[in-house]
């Protein structure tokens, strides 16, 4: 799904960085929309910045699966996930440059995360798609994309594209240095394949 760029290994490690936190605080930014036993996505986990603070809101009840492109990335998620005790909370997978591998998942998920990851794909239309598919009747879906890599006008693109997939806009998140949304699923008639 990464048109000409993939987020570098390097750049992973930074953006897992406890120093972050102060910027982009995971549990400020996920606890109100994700709740106990939920079933969430994490898309474009990385090393798992929001992934593992999000295994710990969904707790024991609920699960997190987690993709990414990069194998190293995932395998320093599960690293971590095993360290922090969430292993069985957390699954892991492995997306394609076309897809996210999630067709399995349809109807399922209770919220989506897509963190700084959307710019990076070519075929947004298909993305949005699939994590459409997967979510239930009424789930979420959060966006956010770096102030410094989107124009205020492609976030807008993203949005309209999302729009005619079928979601709704539910707000404008305020997330540091980033443009947010929050998108709800809409209409289930709406659904382009």
């Amino acid at each position: 799904m990464v048109e000409e760029h993939v987020c570098p290994i390097w750049v992973g490690y930074l953006l897992a960085s406890p120093l972050r936190k102060m910027a982009q605080n995971p549990d400020k930014i996920l606890s109100k929309q994700v709740k106990p036993g939920m079933k969430v996505i994490d898309i474009g986990c990385a090393m798992g910045f929001f992934s593992l603070p999000l295994a710990r809101i969904v707790g024991t009840d609920g699960s997190v699966v987690c993709i990414d492109l990069q194998e190293k990335m995932i395998k320093t998620l599960k690293k971590k996930a095993d360290r922090a005790k969430l292993a069985d909370i957390i699954e892991t997978r492995m997306c394609t440059s076309d897809s996210l591998l999630i067709n399995d998942l349809a109807g399922q998920i209770d919220f989506a995360l897509a963190f700084a990851v959307i710019h990076e794909v070519q075929n947004k239309e298909n993305l949005f798609s699939e994590i459409y598919r997967v979510l239930q009747q009424g789930g979420k879906l959060l966006i956010a994309e770096p102030k410094g890599h989107v124009s205020k006008e492609n976030f807008g693109r993203l949005i309209e594209t999302a729009q005619n997939v079928g979601f709704k806009i539910i707000e404008h998140s305020i997330i540091k240095r980033s443009h947010a949304v929050l998108l709800k699923k809409n209409n289930p008639n709406i659904l382009k394949s």
